[in-house]
């Protein structure tokens, strides 16, 4: 098969399911096991032992990682829903370089 189908193949069937809900679960300690199996369907993919490190893999298919793609989906999720976190300035009145970052308590 080609890459591109191979690649539609993983976009339609695991990355569907990898990436649901992944803000709310991706720091699980079962997170890594959908990392390895992750990294065992690209080098499946391209057709590479087992021992061949798959960042470069990654690069050449334009994919994310598992981690890359946990932390991703957070940032949109907090850019989506700001109105539930505060700012500083909401709760300091001193005017400082961190004034406009979210509180972190």
């Amino acid at each position: 098969m080609s890459p591109n189908t191979l690649k539609t193949v993983y976009y339609s069937y695991f990355n569907a399911i990898k990436s649901y809900g992944l803000p709310f679960w991706g720091n699980s300690p079962q997170a890594i096991k959908l990392f390895r199996m992750q990294k065992r369907i690209i080098r499946i993919m391209m057709g590479c032992k087992k021992r061949v490190s798959c960042s470069n893999l990654f690069k050449r298919l334009e994919m994310l990682p598992f981690i890359s793609q946990y932390i991703l989906s957070l940032m949109l999720f907090v850019i989506k829903n700001k109105n539930f976190f505060t700012l500083n300035l909401e709760n300091h009145t001193e005017s400082t370089r961190q004034l406009n970052n979210f509180n972190s308590q």
